[in-house]
């Protein structure tokens, strides 16, 4: 089973992995996810920030317009 972070989209097979797990599937993007909502111990996982807004992701697919960081 996967998991999926509410705060910053990141995905784990483990949900202890992440800082606020949901198995439920965002139709949403992450697009307006500020760094600062994302869990300090989870900021180092971050790899794409999306060139429109800023928000950041652990996954390309969360944000609208996403670049690796």
């Amino acid at each position: 089973m996967m998991f999926t972070c509410q705060k910053c989209g990141a995905s784990a097979e483990n949900s202890s992995n992440l800082c606020s797990p949901t198995t439920e599937e965002h139709e949403s993007k992450f697009c307006g996810t500020t760094s600062d909502q994302v869990c300090e111990d989870k900021i180092g996982t971050m790899k794409y920030q999306c060139d429109s807004c800023g928000s950041v992701s652990a996954d390309a697919e969360h944000l609208c317009n996403p670049s690796q960081i």
